[in-house]
C-alpha cells in the first residue's frame, strides 16, 4: 500500500473508532434520563481509562516495531493475546467485587466487567493490523463495529437501564471482533506466541502506562472522583459537552501519530518548529470555530444530539471550547519537543495534569460545575505555555542543530 492511501486508511480508521465512541454517548444521551447517564458516562469513562493503559501497553510498543517478517507477525499475535486474556481476568475481577455492590452504577461496572475482553480485544486488533501495515483491515474492522453498535442501540427504549446500554454496547463489537480474528490469523499464520516479554521488567509499555497515567487517566479519574464526593451531575455535564468536540480529538490523535513523519521531512530544524507552530494556530483556530458552530446550534437541535443533557452541556460550551483551544496548541508543543528531545515531555505531563487536576477542583470549589470546566482550561492553558516555553529554551541551547530527532533519540521495541 502506498504511503499516502495508508495514511489515509489510518486517518478514516481513528475518525470511526472516534465516530463511534461519539456517537454511542449520544444515543445513551438520548435513551436515558439525566441521572442514568451521568451513571453511563462514569462506567464509560472507567472503560476510557482502561483502553488507554490498554493501548499504552501493548499498542503503542506494537506499532515502534520495525521491518516484518515472523518476529513482528508474532509480536501482533502475542499482543492480541495477551490482551483478551489480561482483559478476560480483569474483567472477572470487577464483575465478582461489583456483584457484591448493591446500586445502578454497580451493575452497570458489572457488565463492563463481562464485556471487557471483547471491547479491547477488538482494539489490540487495529493496532496488529496497523503494525502489519494493513490499516485498511483495522478501517473494516471498525466499520462493521460502528454499523452493529448503531443498530443494536437502535432498537433500545427511552428508560433503559445503564447496565442494559452497557451490555448492549459491549456485545455489538463481538463481530468485528471474531471478523478481525479470522483475518489475523490469516495474516499471520504460524507466527509464534510470545507472552512473556510483555511481563518482563523494561518492557516499553510500562513507560508509555505511566505517561498515559499522567497525561489522561489522571483528570478523567479526577472528574469520577469530584463526582462521587460533589455532584454527581458534573460527570454527565463534562462528559456531555466533551463528546460534542469529539471530532477535535480526532484531529489531535492524527497529528500526533502522522505529525512527526511528515514533520521530519523538513530539514532544518527552525523550519521544523515554525511549521509546528503553524499547525497549532490552525488546530487552535479550528477549535474556535467548531464552538462558534456549536454555540450557534438551535436548542432542539442540541436536544436531538444529547437529550436533556443539553442544557448542562451548552452552559460549559464557552470554556471547554477556550480548553481545546488551549490544548491544540498544548498538543503541538508536546509534538515539537517530541522531535527536539523526547525525553522533556514526561515531566511536563506529569506537572501540569497535576495542575489541572487541582485546577478543576478549585474551580468546582468556587464555581461549582462551570468553575471546574474553566479550572480544565486554565491547566491546558498553563501546559501548553510551559511546552513552548520548552521549546524556546531548547532552540536557545542549540541554535544550529539542523537534525535531532535521530533514531537513537526513539525508544527501540523489545
Amino acid at each position: 500500500m502506498r504511503a499516502r492511501t495508508a495514511i489515509l486508511c489510518s486517518v478514516a480508521d481513528q475518525g470511526v473508532a472516534a465516530l463511534t465512541n461519539i456517537l454511542v454517548l449520544v444515543a445513551a444521551a438520548r435513551l436515558s434520563t439525566v441521572a442514568d447517564f451521568a451513571r453511563f458516562s462514569a462506567v464509560y469513562l472507567v472503560f476510557t481509562v482502561l483502553l488507554g493503559v490498554s493501548g499504552a501497553y501493548t499498542g503503542q510498543p506494537l506499532v515502534l516495531r520495525r521491518g516484518g517478517g515472523e518476529a513482528t507477525s508474532g509480536a501482533c499475535r502475542s499482543a492480541v493475546v495477551f490482551t483478551v486474556g489480561a482483559s478476560a481476568a480483569l474483567g472477572a475481577l470487577m464483575a465478582a467485587v461489583c456483584l457484591l455492590v448493591p446500586g445502578d452504577t454497580a451493575r452497570a461496572l458489572l457488565m463492563l466487567g463481562l464485556v471487557l475482553p471483547v471491547v479491547l480485544g477488538q482494539d489490540a486488533l487495529r493496532y496488529a493490523f496497523s503494525t502489519l501495515q494493513r490499516p485498511h483491515l483495522a478501517l473494516g474492522s471498525d466499520l462493521v463495529r460502528l454499523l452493529c453498535v448503531l443498530g443494536a442501540l437502535s432498537v433500545q427504549v427511552y428508560g433503559a437501564e445503564p447496565a442494559r446500554l452497557i451490555l448492549v454496547w459491549g456485545l455489538s463489537a463481538l463481530p468485528a471482533l471474531l471478523l478481525s480474528a479470522v483475518l489475523l490469523h490469516r495474516a499471520t499464520a504460524g507466527a509464534p506466541t510470545a507472552l512473556r516479554p510483555m511481563l518482563r521488567r523494561g518492557h516499553l509499555g510500562q513507560r508509555f502506562v505511566v505517561e498515559f497515567g499522567v497525561g489522561n487517566a489522571t483528570s478523567q479519574l479526577s472528574v469520577l472522583g469530584l463526582g462521587a464526593v460533589g455532584n454527581p451531575l458534573l460527570v454527565g455535564a463534562l462528559r456531555g459537552a466533551t463528546t460534542l468536540f469529539g471530532p477535535l480529538n480526532v484531529l489531535f490523535t492524527s497529528a500526533t501519530s502522522f505529525g512527526p513523519p511528515l514533520l521530519g521531512r523538513i530539514a532544518d530544524e527552525r523550519r521544523r518548529v515554525r511549521a509546528t507552530a503553524g499547525l497549532a494556530a490552525v488546530l487552535a483556530a479550528t477549535a474556535a470555530l467548531w464552538a462558534t458552530v456549536l454555540a450557534l446550534l438551535p436548542d432542539r437541535a442540541g436536544r436531538e444530539l444529547l437529550g436533556d443533557t443539553w442544557p448542562t452541556a451548552a452552559a460549559l460550551l464557552p470554556a471547554t471550547g477556550s480548553q481545546y483551544a488551549a490544548m491544540a496548541v498544548g498538543t503541538c508543543g508536546l509534538l515539537a519537543l517530541r522531535m527536539l528531545d523526547p525525553r522533556t515531555t514526561l515531566s511536563i505531563q506529569v506537572v501540569f495534569s497535576l495542575t489541572a487536576v487541582a485546577l478543576m477542583a478549585g474551580g468546582y470549589a468556587l464555581g461549582g460545575v462551570p468553575g471546574a470546566a474553566w479550572g480544565l482550561c486554565l491547566g491546558s492553558l498553563c501546559k501548553a505555555a510551559a511546552t513552548w516555553t520548552r521549546v524556546a529554551r531548547l532552540r536557545r541551547r542549540n541554535p544550529d542543530a539542523k537534525e535531532s530527532l535521530t533514531a537513537d533519540a526513539l525508544p527501540s521495541a523489545p
